[in-house]
Order: structure tokens, then sequence, then C-alpha cells
């Protein structure tokens, strides 16, 4: 079982940055596939970011530019950090965690992150 926590949502003006953090459980951070989705009001959910185990990462067009996501494997977290944003980026954001080995995913509680001024 992986437990993850995000922080670091919030209100920010458009133009703005934020940086997200998501802390997992347990000792298998290294070996996981890791993801960042949101979900804004009345959409579905949507994928914004991938890294792999190894580092290789992966963004949705309407962020790329703009989103980096990166991994420390010494304090189990990967981060997503988001410049130049948008009020469409207005939304739900979710972390999620692939032991790819045994096809299971696992999913964070989500923070919130409001772009507006």
């Amino acid at each position: 079982q992986v437990q993850l926590v995000e922080s670091g949502g919030g209100l920010v003006q458009p133009g703005g940055s934020l940086r997200l953090s998501c802390a997992a459980s347990g000792s298998i951070f290294s070996i996981l596939a890791m993801g960042w989705h949101r979900q804004a009001p009345g959409k579905q959910r949507e994928l914004v970011a991938t890294i792999t185990s190894g580092g290789s990462t992966t963004y949705a067009d309407s962020v790329k530019g703009r989103f980096t996501t990166s991994r420390d494997n010494a304090k189990n977290t990967v981060y997503l950090q988001m410049n130049g944003l948008k009020p469409e980026d207005t939304a739900v954001y979710y972390c999620n965690a692939d032991l790819v080995a045994m096809g299971l995913r696992y999913w964070g509680q989500g923070t919130q992150v409001t772009v507006s001024s």
C-alpha cells in the first residue's frame, strides 16, 4: 500500500507560480512511476504530467513549457512546478503513483489550485 499526500495548492494570480508536492509513504518510491492529473468543475480528470522511475517526463500539450515535474527519491517526493499560470489551470490537482509490475495505481487526496485575479 502506498499513501500519497499532496500539498502546495492555493490561490494565485494569472501569470504566477506554484509548486505542488506529493509525498509518498513506504520504501518503494524509487520504482514507482508518478503522475499528476487535474479535474476542473464539470470536467473529466485529465493527465497533466508523468515521470518514470528513471526520471523521464511527459506533459500535456496545454502545460508544456510552463509546468515541470521532478522527483527526489531520497525524500519520497514528486514535485510539479507550475509557472505562467492561467485561469484555465484552475482545478483540483491529484498525484498518482503506479506500481507498473503489479498493475496498481494509487491516488492522493488532491489539492486545490485556483488562478484568479
